[in-house]
């Protein structure tokens, strides 16, 4: 065979094998997909397709396995009946949308909205760590404890000796961390080593192991926060288990520092919280907790009148629909007077843009707190690409000031509905991660939220439609090529 020949047989399959993998793609890729994330991997698949196919055969499915997905429709059907019985909310004097968006939060979960909670809101970083092992200390019967990223650490310290000596005195301590996220942490080991020396049951969420059977998406994670004491008390929020600049020499080198929020949560909610933790223990350890909630202490119902009504929505990819997307989409588009945002990571699709920009054009007070600094480069930048757009449509965006890192994520409807968890407003929070948000119904707790959205206000500066137009090209060129890769999901 001649060297032309050879040549011109190799671009020729080179050729077919090209127009195998477009074709392919054509066919695969938008099923079931939204338009925006079909139209990014073909485009992706279209200029590289080797690298393209590669990369959608290792992270183009957001589903966990079948296996992990159908555990997780069982124990929602054990959720409806048990929680079928629970006395719920009385909605009837709520307003019409608003019980709308009550019935979508129960038939997407299977968790009603209940009355007589009290919730505490929780700022200062090393503050919150020991409000939760000050309740950690009073354990008398279990500790629930879950966070994306666990580490044993000066600010941590105190955590972890509550739990040791919770142990101690018989109490059962229970962990889950994120595989990925918490193993990439400096000195992980050390940390997992002490959990196994105090005693601690722990287990991975989300493992990366295909050696041992388990596998998914790699950048799947389980980006839940919280804990829960005896079924009578508990946390939720933004902060993960470590130390305010994450142990990172990077982090340490810019001197960044993270700013949070938590809430400590007492009444029947309380029960809605530990149940997401018996969920994922079950599903990530095969044991089945049913029997632990008998447990619980006796949950004590606040009075009506100075009651919070909760109502927990989890998420994630072993739901079948996107619940804190549809939370947050229904609330934008059913407040009246206000929507104020505060997410670290705010990359919306284009449903959130449009409830966002739809909400101005109604004359609402519409504002949205992010950092001015960025720690992850891609996302910080996709973040910019909408700046302009809100800008335009009237949305104030206050910059919170650097070295500071905003990571706290809520935001508030009106003037007494609010809601606070572990998600961000970005398509990673609504696709690919799993996380709880608590809706709560109450005056005093969105005046305590509005006291904190102050607070970010005095702190930064407000970004102006004319200072954003003297961006330089360039900024908002790699801008732009961020919010191409967001789609990927």
């Amino acid at each position: 065979m001649s060297a032309l020949l050879g040549a011109n047989l190799t671009w020729l399959l080179g050729v077919i094998v090209v127009l195998v993998i477009d074709v392919t793609a054509l066919i695969v890729i938008p099923r079931g997909r939204k338009p925006t994330a079909a139209m990014a991997w073909l485009l992706l698949i279209l200029l590289l397709p080797l690298v393209g196919l590669i990369l959608f055969l290792l992270i183009g499915s957001s589903r966990l396995p079948r296996r992990r997905r159908d555990e997780q429709a069982r124990i929602d059907d054990v959720l409806r009946k048990r929680m079928g019985a629970a006395a719920a909310s009385d909605t009837a004097a709520w307003p019409r949308w608003l019980q709308r968006v009550v019935a979508q939060n129960r038939a997407l979960t299977a968790l009603p909205p209940v009355d007589g909670n009290a919730a505490l809101l929780l700022s200062d970083y090393q503050k919150s760590i020991d409000a939760m092992a000050e309740e950690i200390a009073r354990a008398e019967r279990y500790v629930h404890v879950e966070f994306y990223i666990v580490a044993w650490d000066d600010t941590t310290r105190g955590f972890f000796a509550a739990m040791e000596a919770a142990v101690a005195r018989g109490v059962t301590v229970r962990l889950l961390a994120d595989y990925i996220s918490s193993r990439n942490i400096p000195d992980a080991d050390k940390t997992f080593a002490e959990l196994d020396r105090i005693g601690v049951a722990w287990s991975w969420m989300l493992p990366v192991q295909p050696f041992k059977g388990t596998y998914q998406r790699p950048d799947l994670g389980n980006h839940r926060k919280l804990v829960v004491v005896d079924g009578r008390v508990a946390f939720m929020g933004s902060q993960n288990l470590i130390a305010r600049h994450y142990n990172s020499p990077k982090n340490i080198k810019r001197g960044l520092q993270w700013q949070e929020l938590v809430t400590r949560i007492e009444g029947p909610a309380v029960a809605q919280i530990d149940a997401v933790f018996l969920t994922d223990w079950r599903i990530e350890t095969g044991e089945d907790l049913t029997a632990e909630s008998a447990k619980a202490a006796p949950v004590e119902v606040r009075d009506a009148a100075a009651s919070l009504s909760c109502q927990l929505v989890p998420s994630g990819p072993g739901y079948t629909t996107e619940n804190n997307r549809r939370l947050f989409l229904s609330l934008i588009h059913g407040a009246t007077e206000r929507v104020i945002i505060t997410s670290p990571y705010f990359v919306p699709d284009e449903a959130m843009v449009y409830a966002i920009t739809t909400a101005c054009e109604r004359s609402l007070d519409v504002q949205l707190f992010v950092s001015e600094l960025g720690d992850q480069g891609l996302v910080y930048h996709a973040q910019r690409s909408y700046y302009e757009t809100l800008l335009q449509a009237g949305v104030r965006i206050f910059l919170y000031p650097a070295p500071y890192i905003l990571h706290a994520k809520h935001f508030s409807i009106d003037d007494n509905l609010a809601v606070i968890g572990s998600s961000n407003m970005d398509i990673r929070s609504f696709s690919l991660n799993m996380e709880i948000s608590l809706m709560v119904r109450g005056a005093a707790f969105v005046n305590a939220m509005r006291a904190v959205e102050d607070g970010y206000r005095d702190a930064g500066r407000e970004l102006t439609l004319e200072e954003w137009r003297r961006e330089p090209r360039r900024a908002t060129f790699l801008d732009g090529l961020a919010r191409l890769t967001s789609a990927l999901n």
